[in-house]
Formats: structure tokens, C-alpha cells, sequence
């Protein structure tokens, strides 16, 4: 499957099909959930990176247990615009991804959205460091899910 467009990404997937967003690291794969109707984006869990190839089955098996017909990856894209070492590495990631998984698949900026959820777990949930270390990449992950689903709908295609 190609890598689309977001505003391309709802008329590729069947009817019925969520989104899952990636936010991917180094050492970890935050994942978040879409609903069917593509409004509301929750996290769902965090990976732990080991092989390329064990990796894919976990991701797999969530596919097709929560009926994805596409994702969304969040990429990592420089303060001045430019893509930089971690863009190639999520890009090859997903290049992987879609050898296993055919999906339709989006990129979706993700710049200061580990920040973003970071400020708001500190100031508004008031959680420890630990705890925030737990959640944080699952709530990125819906972080940049919502955005390119409210990207959707603000371009009438959600």
C-alpha cells in the first residue's frame, strides 16, 4: 500500500476502519486508537521496541483485533522545517510497516507533541515522573492521531 496524503487517507479506508497513530521512537511505539467515525483519538498502548520482526506481530494483532484500516505515523519533523535522522529512521519504519501490513498510511507532524502531552500530564494531571514516563508515548501517539483527525474533518473529509 502507498504512503498517502493526509486529506487522501479517509477515501482509502473500507468503511467501519479506524486509524491507528504511531508515534515512533527509538525505544519505544506509542499507539492510539481512532474511533469508526474517526472523531476522537485515544491512547491505547505503548510498544517496547525489540526486533523489526516482533515488533510487527504485536502490531498485527492489534490491527486486527481493533479492525485498523489505516495509520497514521507521526514524524518528527526539524523546528526549521527539515527532516533530519529521526525522520528517516520513521520513515523507514513505516516503509517496513507496509511490507508486512498493507494499510493505507499518512505522515503527520508530530513537531513538540512529546512536549505538548508532557506540559499537560505536569500542569493539568498533575502525574509523577515515573507514571508520566508510562503514559507519555501513548499519549503522544493520540495527540498526533486527533490532530490529523481533526485535519480531516476540518478539510470535509471526515
Amino acid at each position: 500500500m502507498a504512503i498517502a496524503q493526509i486529506h487522501e487517507l479517509k477515501a482509502a479506508l473500507a468503511p467501519g476502519r479506524r486509524l491507528l497513530g504511531l508515534d515512533v521512537g527509538t525505544r519505544t511505539v506509542g499507539l492510539a486508537l481512532s474511533d469508526v467515525l474517526l472523531m476522537i483519538a485515544t491512547p491505547l498502548e505503548t510498544l517496547q521496541r525489540t526486533k523489526f520482526s516482533r515488533d510487527v506481530v504485536r502490531l498485527a494483532e492489534l490491527v486486527d483485533t481493533h479492525q485498523v484500516g489505516g495509520f497514521v505515523v507521526g514524524l518528527p519533523i526539524s523546528m526549521d522545517g527539515s527532516e533530519g535522522p529521526r525522520c528517516q529512521g520513521v520513515r523507514q519504519f513505516a516503509a517496513n510497516l507496509l511490507e508486512v501490513i498493507e494499510r493505507p498510511l499518512a505522515f503527520w507532524d508530530e513537531r513538540l507533541s512529546t512536549s505538548a502531552v508532557e506540559r499537560m500530564l505536569i500542569s493539568e494531571a498533575d502525574l509523577s515522573r515515573k507514571r508520566r514516563a508510562k503514559i507519555v508515548d501513548k499519549a503522544a501517539a493520540a495527540y498526533i492521531l486527533q490532530g490529523a483527525l481533526d485535519a480531516l474533518r476540518a478539510r470535509g473529509t471526515a
